[in-house]
C-alpha cells in the first residue's frame, strides 16, 4: 500500500480543485497555482492509494478555505469533508510537533508533518523549507511539488 502526506497548500489545492477547477484562479490563497497544477497534483496522487493527513493540516487547510467567500464556500468545506473521510488521519501531538527542532521556524502544522513522515510515507510539498528539512531527516522523505509542475 501506497502513502503519502501532503502540505496544507496543496491539500487546498486539492480541495478547491475537486469542487471546481474555476474557483483555483479566485481563491486569493491559490493566485500562484493553475488548472494545469491542480492536473499535475491528480495525476501524481494517481500513483498512490491513500493521502495522509494531520490534524494540523486539516486545520490549516479549514482556515483557507474559510478565506474564500459563498456561494462556493459552502461547496468547498463539503468538498473538504469528504477528502477528510478519504484520506488516512495520523495524529502528532502538539508536544510532539512543539518538541521537532524546525517547530520555532515553521510552525506546528510543519513541525507535525515532520514528525510524521517516512521514506516509506514521503511528504508532497511546495514549501522549500519544508522539503528541504525532510531532505535532511531522510533523503528520499520528500517530494518538491514545484519539480513535478516543471516537468
Amino acid at each position: 500500500m501506497t502513502e503519502l502526506f501532503i502540505d496544507s497548500n496543496l491539500l487546498l489545492l486539492l480541495v478547491v480543485g475537486k469542487t471546481s477547477r474555476n474557483i483555483i484562479a479566485k481563491h486569493r490563497r491559490l493566485r500562484r497555482y493553475t488548472a494545469a497544477d491542480y492536473d499535475t497534483l491528480l495525476n501524481y496522487l494517481d500513483g498512490f492509494d491513500h493521502v495522509l493527513v494531520t490534524p494540523h493540516t486539516l486545520a490549516e487547510t479549514s482556515n483557507l478555505l474559510a478565506q474564500h467567500g459563498e456561494p462556493e464556500r459552502s461547496g468547498l468545506f463539503a468538498q473538504l469533508r469528504r477528502l477528510i473521510h478519504e484520506s488516512k488521519e495520523v495524529v502528532v501531538s502538539g508536544a510532539a510537533a512543539s518538541n521537532n527542532r524546525a517547530f520555532t521556524r515553521l510552525g506546528i502544522t510543519d513541525a507535525a508533518l515532520l514528525e510524521a513522515i517516512t521514506e516509506r510515507t514521503p511528504l508532497l510539498t511546495v514549501d522549500f523549507d519544508l522539503f528541504h528539512e525532510a531532505q535532511q531527516r531522510a533523503p528520499n522523505s520528500a517530494v518538491n511539488f514545484n519539480y513535478l509542475r516543471e516537468l
